[in-house]
Parts: structure tokens; sequence; C-alpha cells
């Protein structure tokens, strides 16, 4: 009997402990964002807002002037705040300027806009007016291809640029269709802006996306509960607390803070637009970093990453003077791999402070 007692107070707390795991797995999973404002805060950060000549709004978080610029340009479907992970720590080495992109978070949603070439201009005239001197500049996903453009562009305003996992030429035409980014993302965007039927965009992305055929019969569970709870509370961001946050980030920016049109444009790849790929990285000659994380194929032949070996090997060869570094994460290696990205981060600009010295 006592040997019994022992096991199930053995199981019993086993039980507990997976219960407690849950529990704190499914809070994260609806709560990611209850302290963001907090940590920012006590971080130094202020959000503020400029505008542009033409009257367009860019909005960003500015940090404590702790050292040298560091322009960050996050990717699509996020905003500056997707950085909060690395903030706290990146800004006590460096003056941190986070901009909210074109047609994202709280800057102007303009179609026109909606250009890598007209966004980098953008961005010289907030380097030279809002920042007031040459930045390290660093890019995630599609913000990594503004950093190339600007590094390229503007080497007067660019010290050093590292470069997060940016999709080059997977994003090309041709290859930009066999991406998860295009038959998850950029398809359905497009499809939903061309019909009349369906109004709420994520729903008609529960109903098309890609991301289903990863979950088979599970999936139709998982929209039943979204539209049930979309249903019952119409007033807010649909999340679902068995999904991780990443997921319900997609949602909450979905909801409306970020530009549809925006995302059409990488359907058709109008955003690159006079940005050829190959030629902007040949003329980087500052110190660069080009970040790649893991990759894979599915059996579609669907590229699910930003880029593949190949295409990062070939990226890396093309800048003058650059060290590529792999980490062991999903895309968004920042939020993923926080210390990782940071101790890359002041390596850098160590690396910065030599060249400067030459």
């Amino acid at each position: 009997m006592k040997i019994l007692k022992i096991i199930l107070i053995i199981i019993g707390s086993i039980i507990a402990i997976l219960g407690i795991v849950l529990c704190i797995y499914f809070y994260r999973n609806m709560n990611y964002d209850k302290n963001v404002n907090k940590i920012l805060a006590k971080a130094g950060f202020i959000e503020k807002q400029v505008t542009l000549p033409d009257g367009i709004i860019l909005n960003y978080g500015e940090g404590p002037d702790n050292g040298i610029p560091l322009f960050l340009i996050h990717g699509q479907m996020t905003s500056w705040e997707n950085y909060v992970e690395v903030l706290p720590e990146l800004s006590k080495y460096y003056h941190v300027f986070a901009v909210d992109c074109h047609g994202h978070g709280k800057s102007s949603k303009n179609k026109e806009k909606y250009r890598a070439e007209i966004m980098g201009g953008d961005f010289i005239w907030f380097i030279e007016n809002v920042i007031c001197q040459p930045v390290v500049v660093s890019g995630h996903s599609s913000g990594g291809l503004l950093a190339t453009w600007l590094a390229a562009n503007s080497p007067q305003n660019v010290v050093g640029v590292v470069i997060e996992d940016a999709p080059y030429f997977a994003t090309e035409p041709q290859r930009c269709e066999k991406t998860f980014a295009w038959v998850d993302g950029f398809q359905v965007i497009h499809q939903f802006l061309n019909q009349t039927e369906e109004t709420n965009y994520i729903r008609y992305y529960l109903e098309n996306c890609y991301m289903q055929t990863f979950f088979g019969d599970s999936w139709e569970n998982i929209k039943t509960y979204a539209f049930n709870y979309m249903d019952k509370n119409p007033e807010k961001n649909l999340r679902i607390f068995f999904l991780p946050p990443a997921m319900n980030k997609s949602f909450d920016l979905l909801s409306g803070s970020y530009d549809l049109y925006f995302g059409d444009t990488f359907y058709d790849c109008s955003w690159f637009e006079n940005f050829n790929q190959t030629e902007t990285l040949s003329k980087i000659q500052c110190p660069s970093v080009l970040i790649h994380t893991n990759w894979s194929y599915d059996k579609n032949g669907i590229l699910l990453a930003a880029m593949d070996g190949d295409d990062a090997e070939k990226a890396h060869k093309l800048i003058a003077s650059n060290k590529l570094v792999q980490i062991n994460s999903g895309h968004n290696s920042h939020d993923e791999k926080p210390k990782e990205f940071n101790k890359i981060m002041t390596e850098f600009l160590n690396h910065i402070k030599v060249e400067k010295t030459k």
C-alpha cells in the first residue's frame, strides 16, 4: 500500500506540473502583449511620429541616446514593437530608432508608397531629418530588403547593415509562387481583395489559407473555435488560446494595423519596381552581417522559409564585406533567439568602431 501511495503521489505531481505548464502556455498565447508597453517604457522608449513633406506619417519608437544610432526596420505584418524582446538590451549600446513601415502599425497607409524604392527614399529622409547622422541599419524579412536598399543607395547615411533573414531571390517572379509567404499570404490577400462575398479577411484566410494543409482534419476544429470566438467577441481581435503567440500576433495586425494592399504588391512583385536584388547586394560596401535561419521545402516544393541555403550563399558572396551567420530558429530570430541576436548586434558595433578608425 505504501508503494502504491508513493506511485499515486508521483503520478499526481506529474499531472499537476503538466497542468501548470499548459496553463502558462495558454496564458502566454492569449496575453503575449500584456507587458509590452511596460517593458518598453522601463527601457526608456518613447513612441513618436513625424510628418514627411508629402504628408506621409511615419510612426516610430525611440530609445535613450546611448550610442551610435540604430535604425530598425521590421518585417511584413508586424510593427516596431515586434522588437520588444531585444530593445531593452540593444538600447544599452545604441540609440535605437524603430520605425513602423508604410502600411503598418500607426504609419500612413497609402498604396502609392508601397514600393521598395519609394519607401527607401522616405527612410533616407527620416535618417537625414530625424536621426540627423549616419546609422547602423538592421532589417528583418522585407525590412531586410529595405535595409539592403539603404546600404546600397545611401552609403553616406549607413555605416553598417545587419540583414535578418531577408527573402533574397525567392521573392522574384517564377520563384515567389513556390514560397509559403506567397501561397499562404500574398495569394490569399490578392484573392480576398478581388472578391465581394466576404468582408472579413481573417475569416477568408481561415477558409482559404495554405496553413491548413499542415493541420489536416483538425483545421476544421480550429476554424470552428475561431468563428465562434469572433461571433461572441465582435469587438475583440481573434486570439486562439492553443495556438502560439506568432499566429495571434498576425491576427491582431490583420485586424486593422496592416494594410492588405501592401501584401498585394508582393503578389505581383510590383514592390520590387526598379529594385534588382543582385545589383543592390553588389553595391554594398559597408560592413555587413547576413543572418540566415532554418529552412526547408514541403512535399509540394513550397519553401517554408525566407530563403534556402543557396539563396543565402549567393547573397553572402555578392556583398563585398559580409559575415554570414546561421541561427537555429524560425524566421523571426530576434524574437525567438533574442540573446543570439543581441550578441550579433553588440559584436557588430565593435566591428563598426574598428572600421571607423581605419
